[in-house]
């Protein structure tokens, strides 16, 4: 099977190039190649910037295939140029969209595909929503073989899942090994799912040239849930600390950040959990095995090991302080 992925060497993208070569994929990566060090051994290279169709089309041209997957599509109008670029060249297409597209404020906490695609809080969902409504109605119309895939909160060993984090997330680790106060978005108690990469590429290989995939929607979520409580408790433990956590509302955080109002209101504010069983069905063999406590501790030791990863984020630190401070003053105040 010969397979094209757009990016490919991303937080999720990465494991899922890498599970492919392994199962024996003809794996081509179109990218600008500033990061095909990440690729793993045996992948081919298609060298374009995707976002430059005329060159884009050059480089393809003459190739066709099972499948492809574009990681770094954002926008409708980056869908309808892939429509023009693929149409009659590819078996299926596979869009990434998000998980956060789903309603927003949940009106029941389980998330089924069929759940509506509504987020007034954050434009990332939105756009995201507007390329999906692309897709869909090019299959419609004109049968193009599209297949919608919404990840929602993946990690890898390069990255440390939390709620509320700045540019550098090493800085949570850092706040709580120096027993600064740790905050925590809402009371602590909203449900989550957290997924490691290698899990979710099990399943998102498994639908790649997947025929009766072809004009569907898939969510692909581990099946462990989490309040944001445990999460920053499992964090501690893996970083050797007990965290002191404080909790702090989504509303009152947003006044100071406005990162607040699409990530936190109109994402992991939200109780979720995601029901799987329709991955399940067209991946039968599917089962996510990483729990959170264990993919943390490899997160922890990757960061300890790599000492550039360990940037300070003072601004963000201060940041943090500062609203902590105003909490505890209105709190204070409060009592009188």
């Amino acid at each position: 099977m010969k397979v094209l992925f757009i990016g490919g060497t991303g937080t999720i993208s990465n494991a899922c190039s890498q599970l492919a070569v392994k199962k024996g994929i003809e794996l081509y990566l179109l990218n600008r190649g500033n990061h095909n060090d990440k690729a793993p051994s045996g992948a081919k290279f298609i060298q374009a910037d995707i976002n430059d169709e005329v060159n884009s089309s050059k480089a393809l041209q003459g190739l066709h295939f099972d499948c492809v997957v574009n990681w770094i599509a954002f926008k409708p109008e980056q869908i309808e140029r892939d429509i023009r670029l693929f149409t009659g060249k590819t078996s299926q297409y596979i869009f990434i969209s998000s998980a956060s597209v789903y309603q927003k404020p949940v009106t029941h906490y389980l998330i089924t595909e069929s759940t509506p695609l509504a987020n007034p809080y954050w434009e990332y969902s939105r756009d995201k929503i507007a390329c999906e409504d692309v897709l869909m109605r090019e299959h419609r119309e004109n049968a193009f073989p599209m297949t919608i895939v919404r990840p929602a909160h993946t990690y890898d060993k390069n990255s440390i899942p939390t709620g509320f984090h700045g540019n550098n997330p090493w800085g949570i680790i850092e706040r709580m090994r120096q027993g600064k106060k740790v905050i925590v978005h809402g009371d602590g108690t909203s449900l989550w799912a957290l997924t490691h990469s290698s899990d979710f590429a099990k399943a998102f290989v498994g639908l790649l040239g997947n025929s009766k995939s072809v004009g569907h929607a898939f969510h692909i979520t581990s099946d462990e849930v989490l309040n944001w409580n445990q999460i920053y408790e499992a964090l501690g433990r893996a970083a050797g600390v007990t965290p002191d956590l404080i909790h702090i509302s989504t509303d009152f955080l947003r006044h100071f950040d406005p990162w607040v109002e699409g990530s936190l209101w109109g994402d992991k504010a939200n109780s979720v959990v995601f029901d799987n069983s329709k991955i399940k069905r067209f991946v039968p063999d599917y089962v996510a095995t990483i729990r959170f406590e264990e993919g943390i501790k490899e997160s922890i030791e990757y960061f300890e090991s790599h000492q550039e990863k360990r940037a300070s984020d003072k601004e963000w630190d201060a940041l943090c302080d500062k609203i902590i401070a105003a909490y505890e003053l209105g709190t204070a105040q409060a009592k009188l």
